[in-house]
């Protein structure tokens, strides 16, 4: 069974204030990047709120969705600047492995209210449905302030959600499913806005690259 993470430091301790003394001493077997390995969770987060992409994700929960769990981590892996949960504030968070705890989550408890939100930070809200009428993500040029917004397994975005987007893109699907899973056609979102968007030397290297 491959063990998670690094046992403690070893040789002369860092003296930057970034490193947790217990880390140090004791290992650390977070899910982080090498890069934040021994480094205090505060730490890790003053870091990661300088290098946010503009883009951020919203997922309705009317229906308690377990796919938000699985959203918020693609979400921190891929550098969004916030998730919205929209609806009922409660969430199941074991999808999120723990990931909520560096990224910015935040409720709004009805559309009207996180639309007007949006505008005032002039973001654009563009829906991710396989509604008719919606545009080919795969030919979509998304917005570079943006918030991506999902809807429910299954019934996918509400009317009123719908309406408040100021577009509306689907995934390609080439098989019998009609729809796939929403943390899924989250992934590939956030993914099309990285390839569009982001600055791709700022990705984290490979794990055996930055290793201590």
């Amino acid at each position: 069974m491959t063990t998670v993470g690094v046992g403690p430091w070893q040789g002369d301790q860092p003296v930057d204030d970034r490193y947790d003394p217990e880390l140090l001493a004791a290992g650390d077997r977070r899910n982080v990047v090498d890069a934040y390995r021994y480094w205090r969770h505060d730490a890790i987060v003053a870091d990661l709120d300088l290098r946010r992409h503009a883009f951020h994700v919203a997922i309705e929960n009317w229906q308690h969705d377990l796919n938000i769990g699985s959203v918020v981590r693609t979400a921190n892996a891929f550098q969004a600047c916030a998730v919205h949960v929209v609806g009922r504030r409660r969430w199941n968070r074991r999808g999120a492995m723990v990931t909520d705890r560096y990224q910015d989550v935040r409720h709004h408890p009805d559309v009207a209210t996180f639309a007007a939100w949006a505008g005032a930070e002039g973001l654009e809200l563009v829906g991710v449905d396989n509604q008719p009428g919606s545009v080919p993500l795969e030919t979509a040029t998304l917005p570079y302030a943006c918030v991506l917004v999902f809807g429910q397994e299954g019934p996918g975005l509400t009317a009123e959600a719908r309406a408040a987007c100021a577009a509306t893109v689907s995934i390609a699907q080439f098989g019998s499913t009609r729809s796939i899973n929403a943390g899924a056609a989250a992934a590939i979102a956030m993914h099309a806005w990285v390839r569009t968007h982001a600055d791709l030397s700022t990705a984290w290297p490979a794990p055996d690259q930055h290793a201590h």
